[in-house]
């Protein structure tokens, strides 16, 4: 059974920092792909970055002050954000799949709140 726990939300002020973990459990070695996305209250989800077989494919409001990473031997993905606006509060979530007929598999978030 794959599961996805995130991590490393809060509340921070304009200009912070943050680092998003997602722990693994259930899958080990290679992924087809592993991404976070975000959403809003009242807004669709939406991706923030995602990594697959080419080039990590950033949103343009990430590009530049987000990265994501993964530590194989912790099973874990992170998302590190820099520069943080209000605009970027929503609850983050990471998603992974194994294999092209795979599913993809969902964490259930962590809330990131940037005050002004």
């Amino acid at each position: 059974q794959v599961a996805l726990v995130e991590s490393g939300g809060g509340l921070v002020r304009t200009g912070d920092s943050l680092r998003l973990s997602c722990v693994v459990s259930g899958a080990t070695g290679n992924l087809l792909a592993m991404g976070w996305y975000r959403q809003a209250p009242g807004q669709l989800r939406e991706l923030v970055a995602l990594a697959s077989l080419g080039p990590v494919n950033y949103a343009d409001f990430a590009k530049g002050r987000f990265t994501i990473s993964r530590d194989n031997a912790k099973n874990t993905i992170y998302l590190q954000m820099n520069s943080l606006t209000p605009e970027d509060t929503a609850t983050y979530f990471c998603t992974i799949r194994l294999s092209v007929g795979d599913q993809w598999h969902w964490g259930q978030g962590t809330q990131v709140t940037v005050s002004s």
